[in-house]
Parts: structure tokens; sequence; C-alpha cells
């Protein structure tokens, strides 16, 4: 993936990292805890997460987060704040 694409989608990675971020809240997880069931490290859990890193995210990894999370993989794509 090109630079220019991750920035081209810079706000949607940012919003689907807070969704993440939020839904594991709810869920009570730390990122190690999350990072852990889904076979990734905590670092780039944090990446994810973070709304300052520009991360790309696969969709096996949005799913193997909405799995763990016990969620469906569309709430991660919400896009407003509504």
């Amino acid at each position: 993936m090109s630079q220019e694409s991750i920035n081209k989608y810079a706000d949607r990675y940012k919003r689907i990292g807070l969704n993440i971020a939020l839904q594991r809240k709810m869920k009570g997880l730390t990122q190690i805890q999350l990072a852990e069931k889904i076979g990734i490290s905590r670092t780039h859990m944090s990446n994810i997460e973070a709304p300052n890193m520009l991360t790309p995210v696969s969709l096996e990894v949005i799913f193997e987060i909405a799995d763990a999370l016990n969620i469906k993989p569309e709430v991660l794509f919400v896009m407003s704040d509504e």
C-alpha cells in the first residue's frame, strides 16, 4: 500500500482505530489483552488505535478483533459520531 493511499484514507483509518479503542474499553480489555487474543503485538495494537499513527489494518485483523470483542465487524466501520 502506497503512502498516497494511506494519506487518502487517513480519516477513515483514524476512525476505525478509535472505534476499536472504544469497543475494547467497553469490553474492559487492555490493548495487551486484545492483542494477545488475536495474535498481534501490543505495539501493533497501539499503532492501530492511535489517531496520530496512520496504520492500515487488514480485513483479517478487523475480523479477528471483532470476534475477540464479540461484535459485528461493521461496528468498527461506523464513520459518524452518531
